[in-house]
């Protein structure tokens, strides 16, 4: 077994040329080995296409979240994660809502923005005029590259040029808007930054540095509003409306405190990422613009950090929440276009659209935040967790499936829920037969 990461032509190797060697750094039994099995199905050459240096794949559980009603429309929710409640959590939150006519959404035109990145200008309020003063030809010019994308009714719509003071020095920074229709976006707008940063560099009199796509999407939000009737929020101990000024009292304190905001916003990702996973969107552009998108709405009042929901009381004493947030998801290209669970679980969606992806995106955020609040409000979050990872632990330590019940059962009925208390449970539970 070899102590260098520096191997020779590795992309070259098959796939399971590469798995050998990984298995022989990691000093991995055949038994070991075989979790990067390819599953059932699917061709192994579809993922080594998709990345480079495959060995095999990484599987999340997959759920369907139930109850969903959209607009007026029915819907199963794919949801891949690995983290306990969140797909119950989702699914309890829509059946609340559908008390009052479930989740009402909407999206603006999916229009991503390209940014082109111009130094050393001497006269960088002129050459903002300038720039603007040829956007007809500019937009000719952006989308003359994707003819394909203008034809089903994208491409390029607008220019902006902002002034930006930097560590560099003052820079010039043009704004590409292009209208994505059905895809992310990601290839058609890099093409056209590059196609036009030339030009631009010549108008402004400097150099064009980066050319590339912004991931703070603001010209593509998808919205959702609920309405959670405080008749359906009561619980053992507490009334419907203490339920409701509990859970307003908890949002206070997200727009109040950015450390606790931090959390509140990580629970609504934690039901939208789940379903960008499923559906082979980027999970890592969707956190990054929508946590970004609540610093920049937040920075008009000085604050840090505002959370992507809202939370107020209607004149019946109901709650009602809202959500806005960027949704640059996709229906082609990309994974979503040749992985074959991606494809299925867009399927099960029944979508039109990528404007209707972003508003079941909303819903399912809404959704996720709502339980986490409404369990914070009243038995603790905790409690929800508790069944799934006393579960989880059961079976790490070593139960059988005729024993799992029992390990779960004694480790709540015992408030331990410890690796450690598992294991001497399970222990107990074959020395007295």
């Amino acid at each position: 077994m070899t102590d260098s990461s520096e191997i020779s032509g590795f992309y070259r190797k098959s796939i399971s040329e590469r798995r050998a060697v990984a298995q022989q750094w990691a000093g991995l039994t055949d038994e070991e080995a075989r979790a990067w099995e390819f599953p059932p199905g699917i061709e192994p050459t579809v993922f080594d296409r998709m990345i480079e240096n495959v060995i095999g794949v990484m599987p999340l559980p997959l759920g369907v979240a139930t109850n969903f009603r959209i607009n007026e429309k029915d819907y199963l929710v794919p949801m891949a994660i690995e983290e306990p409640s969140v797909v119950a959590a989702a699914s309890n939150a829509a059946k609340v809502a559908r008390a009052a006519g479930g989740f009402f959404a909407q999206s603006t035109d999916p229009v991503m923005i390209g940014q082109v990145q111009i130094m050393d200008v001497h006269d960088p309020a002129a050459a903002r005029l300038r720039i603007l003063h040829q956007r007809d030809a500019l937009l000719s010019a952006a989308n003359a590259k994707d003819p394909v994308l203008v034809k089903f009714g994208g491409g390029a719509k607008e220019i902006e040029v902002r002034i930006l003071p930097s560590p560099r020095g003052t820079m010039v920074v043009v704004h590409l808007l292009v209208d994505a229709r059905d895809a992310g976006g990601m290839n058609a707008v890099n093409t056209m930054c590059e196609a036009l940063a030339p030009e631009l560099a010549r108008l402004a009199g400097g150099r064009s540095v980066l050319r590339i796509i912004s991931n703070l999407a603001v010209h593509r939000l998808a919205r959702a509003r609920a309405t959670f009737r405080a008749d359906q929020l009561a619980t053992e101990t507490m009334t419907g409306a203490a339920v409701v000024e509990g859970m307003l009292d908890a949002y206070a304190f997200a727009v109040a405190d950015p450390f606790r905001c931090a959390t509140h916003n990580k629970g609504i990702m934690n039901g939208i990422s789940s379903v960008v996973i499923a559906t082979g969107n980027d999970y890592r552009a969707i956190e990054s613009g929508a946590h970004t998108f609540a610093a920049w709405q937040a920075a008009p009042a000085g604050a840090v950090v505002r959370p992507l929901t809202t939370y107020e009381k209607d004149r019946e004493g109901n709650l009602v929440g809202t959500i806005e947030f960027p949704a640059p998801v996709g229906l082609i290209g990309g994974a979503t276009a040749v992985h074959p669970t991606a494809k299925a679980n867009v399927k099960l969606l029944r979508l039109k659209s990528a404007r209707e992806l972003g508003e079941v995106l909303a819903a399912v955020g809404l959704a996720q935040n709502f339980s986490a609040l409404r369990a914070l409000a009243t038995e603790g979050i905790q409690r929800g967790h508790m069944e799934l990872h006393a579960r989880n632990l059961a079976v790490s330590a070593g139960a059988r499936p005729d024993e799992v019940e029992r390990v779960v059962a004694r480790l709540i009925a015992d408030r331990a829920i410890r690796f450690d208390r598992a294991k001497a449970i399970v222990e107990e539970l074959r020395a007295t037969g």
